[in-house]
C-alpha cells in the first residue's frame, strides 16, 4: 500500500516535544521518504503498516499532537504532481546508483 503520512508535534513545552517530534520523523524515515518536513511517501506491507503505527501511536500525544495518513490509491499515485525544488528521490521504483 502507498501512503503518505503527515504529521504536527507540539513543541510548546520545548524538550519534550522536540524529543517526541525526533522520534516521529526517525521513525516515517525507517519506512518510508521524507518529501516535506512533516511528510512522508511510503510503500508498505499490511505488516511494515500494523509496526509503524503502533510505533507512531506510542510517540505521539493525542491530546497535543496530530498524526494524518491517507491510503493513496495506484491510479491517483500515477497522478502526483510536483514542482518546485528538492523533488525527492523515490526509493520503491527509481534505481538507487551507489
Amino acid at each position: 500500500m502507498f501512503l503518505l503520512i503527515t504529521y504536527d508535534v507540539c513543541t510548546i513545552d520545548e524538550k519534550p516535544g522536540a524529543r517526541r517530534l525526533r522520534r516521529v520523523a526517525k521513525a516515517c524515515t525507517s519506512y518510508g521518504t521524507r518529501v516535506q518536513k512533516s511528510v512522508f511517501e511510503m510503500q508498505l506491507g499490511q505488516k511494515e503498516w500494523v509496526e509503524l503505527r503502533a510505533r507512531l501511536l506510542k510517540e505521539i500525544k493525542l491530546d497535543e499532537d496530530s498524526l494524518r495518513v491517507y491510503f493513496i490509491d495506484q491510479s491517483s499515485k500515477d497522478r502526483i504532481e510536483h514542482y518546485g525544488a528538492s523533488r525527492p528521490l523515490n526509493l520503491v521504483e527509481d534505481p538507487l546508483v551507489l
